[in-house]
């Protein structure tokens, strides 16, 4: 994955308009996060510290799986990302 300014992104993430996980949803998403990177880690394709760190960062602001998923396909400038998305691309200044 490209560089991301994470400070800058949870800026942005902490402005979107949703509803944030319960403490049951955080337990279930950050259980399911860690067998996904746990089963990543096994195919030989493990994150990389900066992902891990993004992919933390999600997780802490109890982003629901669905938003984490449309805001890495906005960071990445993917044409199915939702240009609404108060996100801004990785590399756009």
């Amino acid at each position: 994955m490209t560089t991301i300014d994470l400070d800058t992104l949870r800026s942005e993430v902490r402005a979107l308009d949703y509803v944030r996980g319960s403490p049951a949803e955080d337990t279930m998403w950050r259980e399911d996060d860690e067998d996904a990177r746990a089963n990543l880690a096994i195919e030989g394709m493990a994150l990389t510290p900066e992902d891990d760190a993004l992919f933390d960062m999600m997780r802490d602001e109890r982003v629901p799986p669905t938003l984490a998923t449309q805001i890495l396909l906005r960071l990445l400038g993917h044409p199915d990302a939702d240009p609404a998305l108060a996100i801004t691309p990785a590399g756009a200044s």
